[in-house]
């Protein structure tokens, strides 16, 4: 039987792995990483990224060796090293997931196919998750995706086919298994200080990698964190431990979409025995499958036109802000010193963590495209390193979606003193993440430049040296921007725009005069 090679990218576990389970039906596996400078030196990518990868694949070594697979980790550029260890191993086949990742990985993934093909090669790409490549129509998707996650998950045997060098009497040549370079060797630049490995995470262990942190916090969501789910996903106070937290294994593989609903289902099916079920576990549960449909839902957007990571949605909108932006204002905005205490916070905290609830990352790109009217291309870019659940997909199509260039979505400018308000009335978050205000009375702590100069005093505050004045004022920004934007949604090229977009990539939910409104 031919040695297969099962090339990984952003699926990291064993089960539910397709391209180990088909590969498997052929013959004997090696499976491959590849670090590849060009991708982990760009600005998208962080040694918080590298650290969880590096332990993902630690674990999944060991996996594979209990199966009589190896795991081999090279260092180089893709098809080169393909190359290389196809030779070095004696494969005959080529397997991996697609990938729906950013254009660096997008003109990579087409060298390696043409590289297959000009060489005789064949290579196998195997869907990951719900997400249809070439894609012709939007209609039907929903229930495309709903057969898949129902589907039975896609495991390899408890023992593969032996290799050909475990055999006494076979001339093969044992490959070297290769490490994980450090960080510091390749160059990979680390955004901002972490506070990893969970000691000073609300949930322990939150930042754990392999497909055994991954099970385990997803249990935890599903049986003891996850009831009031729905009611608290929206507080920064609470979401760190009532999230499910398991973005990250999402987005680096550990744990398949399909894995997370088939979990939830179960769950759901329990609860539902007892007659007694608790409504807000059902409540939070729901909300929680229909997420996972929701992630997918925007992955293929991207899937479906790659241009979006760097151009508008509705070409209507180019040009609509500056083709550069403010440095001083993005950097105020990036390190947390806008002036705007539940904006800063919201920005220290995820830095800290690597990690941030859904309503607060809207709340942050909002004020940087709206309040300091700066392009989303930067902003995207800059912020991309700070999440530990980086997911190309809806980075970019967020991004896009708060920053009012889809011409289909509901334009959203936060309020920041009314989103503080609402979730954190008493400046808990504020104080724990904006520490140079902890001694700002509660009334002021959303806004200390309302202080009275003597009370500002008292509290030993020097505005504009310890903490910065608001680096805009929100009722000017506020109306600038949504002049500009609204001039723009009314003109006919919008318009015309919008039933091309909503035609590609609209969900089918609703009908379109709702969403250009």
């Amino acid at each position: 039987m031919a040695v297969q090679l099962v090339w990984l990218k952003r699926d990291l576990r064993l089960h539910d792995h397709a391209p180990f389970a088909a590969a498997a039906r052929q013959g004997p596996v090696v499976a491959l990483y590849v670090v590849e400078p060009s991708m982990v030196q760009a600005d998208d990518f962080d040694a918080q990224h590298h650290r969880f990868i590096a332990l993902a694949l630690a674990e999944l070594r060991q996996r594979l060796a209990r199966r009589g697979a190896v795991l081999l980790i090279r260092t180089g550029e893709c098809p080169a090293i393909l190359e290389q260890v196809m030779q070095d191993v004696g494969a005959e086949a080529l397997w991996a997931h697609e990938e729906t990742g950013n254009a660096l990985s997008y003109a990579r993934d087409r060298r390696v196919r043409a590289w297959a093909k000009a060489r005789g090669l064949p290579f196998h790409e195997l869907p990951g998750n719900g997400v249809v490549r070439r894609l012709a129509s939007r209609d039907g998707w929903a229930e495309r995706w709903e057969a898949l996650v129902r589907a039975p998950v896609a495991n390899p045997p408890q023992q593969f086919a032996p290799l050909p060098w475990t055999d006494p009497a076979h001339s093969a040549r044992v490959p070297e298994a290769g490490d994980m370079p450090a960080a510091a060797s390749l160059g990979i630049r680390s955004a901002a200080p972490r506070l990893h490995d969970g000691v000073h995470d609300s949930l322990p262990g939150a930042h754990a990698a392999g497909e055994r942190a991954a099970r385990e916090t997803l249990r935890a969501f599903l049986t003891r964190r996850g009831e009031d789910y729905r009611r608290a996903m929206s507080s920064p106070l609470l979401a760190f431990e009532a999230c499910s937290r398991v973005s990250a294994h999402l987005a680096w593989g550990t744990l398949s979409g399909r894995q997370a609903w088939q979990a939830a289902q179960r769950r759901r099916a329990e609860l539902l025995e007892d007659r007694r079920a608790n409504a807000r576990w059902l409540a939070s549960l729901q909300s929680f499958t229909a997420r996972l449909a929701w992630r997918d839902h925007f992955v293929q957007k991207l899937e479906d036109e790659p241009r979006i990571e760097y151009e508008e949605f509705s070409r209507a909108y180019r040009g609509l802000r500056p083709d550069e932006a403010d440095r001083e204002r993005l950097d105020a905005w990036i390190k947390g010193r806008t002036g705007y205490p539940f904006v800063d916070a919201c920005m220290r905290a995820l830095r800290a963590h690597g990690w941030l609830n859904f309503r607060m990352r809207a709340m942050l790109v909002s004020f940087a495209s709206y309040h300091l009217w700066l392009p989303w291309q930067a902003t995207s870019k800059a912020l991309a390193p700070h999440f530990l659940d980086y997911e190309p997909g809806i980075h970019y199509s967020q991004f896009q979606m708060q920053s009012g260039t889809t011409g289909i979505n509901t334009v959203r400018i936060y309020n920041p003193y009314k989103q503080g308000l609402e979730h954190d009335p008493e400046g808990v978050f504020i104080r724990r993440w904006v520490p140079e205000l902890e001694a700002v009375p509660t009334d002021f702590v959303h806004a200390p430049h309302e202080m009275p100069t003597m009370l500002a005093g008292m509290t030993g505050l020097r505005l504009g040296i310890d903490y910065p004045r608001p680096i805009v004022d929100h009722a000017t920004a506020y109306r600038d921007a949504r002049d500009r934007l609204h001039a723009t949604r009314k003109s006919a090229a919008a318009r015309a725009e919008a039933e091309a977009v909503y035609t590609r990539h609209g969900s089918r939910k609703e009908p379109l005069h709702k969403r250009t409104r």
